[in-house]
């Protein structure tokens, strides 16, 4: 079997393509410099490991001997990890859209060699079908015009490029206040899906920021009706099959309103984002259900994501043995096998019939309750736990001995941050150590394996890093950072914290346009500089650093950290207000910001009943620092955050400030509970 340049890439995704007989390059400067020397418009396909339609063009067309000859006579073809160089995706995702009103993955773009696209798709079958032109016929049309008709396809790159530059437009600044916030719950609302949670129809993914946005705006309003829809969504997000039932976590997004049937591939990120949902969701209901959920899919990542060497692993393909799904699926007659007397109360209780709910199998999916079960059966709630317990450790021991999906075990440093946040998160409510060791570690890996001369790398993978850190890397990480730092506060979390904020603004910042470059000032240069302010599936770099900004400001006074989160906030705050789908991030930020943050400090955490009571309670626009022992304080007494505060070695005291004023050292819950809903009432 024939190998290209390929072989040489850690990438999982562009090791999936080395045997293609495609002569494929990896995006680099001999590449480049090979596509001008012999005058050869590059093909470049942008797509990632568990990318199903990515899978299925690799198989119809970079796999056909035939198509890979005219690629290669004609084209220099290049393969990129959208997840490795997120800029060169987003500049030619927004061509993508520009051309087409969509855009997605695979992405196949036809470029000058200098790097100008002139013809732009995403998923190509081989022949035309499925209202597509197919690949084969491009190919040869494109050869044809570029040796033909140059000048018309230098025209089409021109006028792309011309209307790509045109995207990034100066937004003028909007005052920040609590209208914006109003506009953007009523915007949201609108589009939300009454009967079972989530916004708009199928396919339905699961927005962690905007179910966020709506718990706080509901906080700010007092109007239940925002909460109870955040609460609904995300009951009905774990009850269906897009939560792996015995196994934890989610996978990527719902092909249908109701949240039954999933994409099956799991990604870092929303195991990640999403979990931050069910820590929230229990701080207001105290309901065990929300931890459950928690916890599940933490241990999902540890047992299933987490490398040796203490850093998380990117996602798990949908597919296995070539078919969706098929690791996830059961039948009824193997369930009885393997439960046997048990199989009926576990049948009744995750939906499980001779017929299947999706193509003559079953997705594991809940929709009746415990005590539903156990009146049917006649027995009582506890054995009816008992055995939906015992019945999928047996199912996900018989799982765990198919063949796997395909895992893409790249790290990537923005997505390791957002995990080291949920992990914090995930301890503040579940007081589990593992947890939190688990944020510290990766902590450990990153600042070991990621960081060179100070700066952050992109991607790791066999002992080895490359790619500079982006807008989201250093934006993710110091957010981590800081949530680590709130909960054991480490005078180095605060000044790596520190460190990387002061960077992201010598390098990162746009002061033309307030907002942050995706690309350093040193990172390669492309034919556009990218910027990306969506909270979408992640959340933008913008928004994040924003929250971090506004964060960092109030634990170290640095005043430039205040502005430069200021402006991020105005420069949006009109699109936010209008387009709240896609900003939840930002909303939550702005939030903050107009509430004031409170800023919370636990001296000592001898007393586990105040310690639990600021824990686990919903404050989302607090800063909440639990400082452990006296050596951490005096670390820290330079930060006028700690200035002044004493330690006592005999029991927990906490003060509360807000807005330049503190209280007395406060020494039980109910003086705590009375101050936070005075200073509260000071907005």
């Amino acid at each position: 079997m024939s190998q290209n340049n390929l072989i040489h890439e850690t990438s999982p995704y562009l090791l999936q393509h080395a045997n293609n007989p495609v002569n494929w390059h990896s995006w680099n400067d001999k590449a480049l410099k090979k596509a001008k020397d012999e005058n050869k418009p590059i093909f470049l396909s942008v797509g990632y490991s568990s990318c199903h339609w990515c899978h299925v063009m690799a198989h119809e067309s970079f796999e056909d001997e035939e198509t890979a000859k005219v690629m290669n006579e004609n084209f220099i073809n290049i393969k990129v990890d959208r997840e490795e160089r997120p800029d060169i995706d987003d500049i030619y995702q927004k061509v993508c859209q520009i051309a087409t009103g969509q855009g997605g993955w695979p992405l196949s773009v036809f470029l000058t060699p200098d790097q100008k696209p002139f013809y732009v798709g995403t998923y190509f079958p081989i022949l035309d079908s499925y209202g597509r032109p197919g690949f084969g016929g491009i190919l040869r049309q494109l050869a044809q015009s570029w040796k033909e008709k140059p000048q018309d396809i230098k025209n089409a790159a021109e006028n792309f490029l011309q209307t790509l530059q045109k995207t990034e437009v100066v937004k003028k600044p909007s005052k920040l206040e609590k209208t914006i916030l109003d506009e953007a719950a009523v915007n949201l609302l609108q589009m939300a899906d009454q009967n079972f949670g989530g916004f708009g129809q199928a396919p339905k993914f699961p927005n962690a920021a905007n179910i966020s946005f709506m718990f706080r705006y509901s906080n700010l309003s007092n109007i239940s009706r925002f909460q109870e829809f955040s609460l609904k969504t995300l009951k009905r997000m774990a009850n269906g099959g897009i939560f792996d039932q015995i196994g934890g976590g989610f996978h990527r997004y719902s092909t249908d309103a109701r949240w039954l049937v999933p994409h099956f591939e799991k990604m870092l990120y929303d195991n990640a984002l999403i979990p931050i949902n069910y820590v929230e969701a229990y701080q207001i209901t105290k309901d065990q259900f929300y931890l459950d959920v928690l916890r599940k899919t933490l241990d999902y990542v540890l047992r299933e994501m987490t490398s040796s060497e203490g850093g998380f692993y990117s996602s798990q393909d949908a597919d296995s043995e070539g078919e969706e799904g098929k690791y996830y699926v059961w039948k009824k007659n193997e369930i009885k096998e393997i439960l046997g007397q048990d199989a009926d109360v576990f049948c009744l209780y995750y939906d499980v019939t001779d017929g299947g709910n999706w193509e003559g199998e079953t997705i594991l999916c809940n929709n009746i309750n415990i005590s539903s079960v156990a009146f049917q059966f006649g027995i009582t709630e506890e054995k009816v736990k008992q055995i939906i317990e015992n019945g999928s450790k047996k199912l996900l021991e018989i799982r765990s001995k198919r063949i796997k999906p395909g895992l893409d075990d790249k790290i990537l440093t923005s997505w390791n941050a957002l995990m080291i946040s949920a992990f914090a998160k995930g301890y503040l409510v579940t007081n589990e150590k593992k947890y939190l060791e688990v944020a510290e570690n990766c902590i450990s890996f990153i600042e070991k394996n990621l960081i060179q001369n100070n700066q952050l790398s992109r991607t790791y993978k066999n002992g080895f890093a490359k790619i500079h850190g982006y807008l989201e890397d250093y934006a993710y990480y110091v957010n981590a950072l800081l949530d680590v730092f709130e909960i054991n506060p480490e005078l180095k979390y605060l000044q790596r914290a520190e460190e990387f904020g002061n960077y992201l603004i010598e390098h990162f910042w746009d002061s033309q346009t307030n907002n942050f470059f995706m690309t350093a000032d040193n990172h390669e240069k492309l034919i556009i500089r990218p910027k990306n302010n969506h909270d979408l599936s992640l959340p933008s770099g913008n928004s994040i650093a924003a929250s971090l900004l506004l964060r960092l400001y109030h634990l170290t006074q640095q005043k430039n950290f205040l502005e430069i989160s200021t402006k991020i906030m105005e420069s949006n705050a009109l699109m936010a207000a209008e387009n709240p789908f896609g900003f939840g991030n930002l909303l939550n930020t702005i939030y903050t910001y107009l509430q004031k943050p409170t800023e919370i400090t636990l001296l000592n955490t001898v007393n586990a009943e105040i310690l639990n009571y600021l824990t686990k309670k919903f404050l989302p626009e607090s800063i909440l620092v639990l400082v452990r022992n006296e050596a951490q304080l005096d670390n820290l007494s330079k930060y006028s955050f700690f200035e002044g505060k004493q330690f006592n070695s005999e029991k927990t005291i906490v003060f509360v400030c807000k807005d330049f004023s503190c209280s007395l050292p406060l020494e039980s819950i109910s003086e705590i509970d009375d101050t936070l809903l005075t200073k509260k009432g000071k907005t």
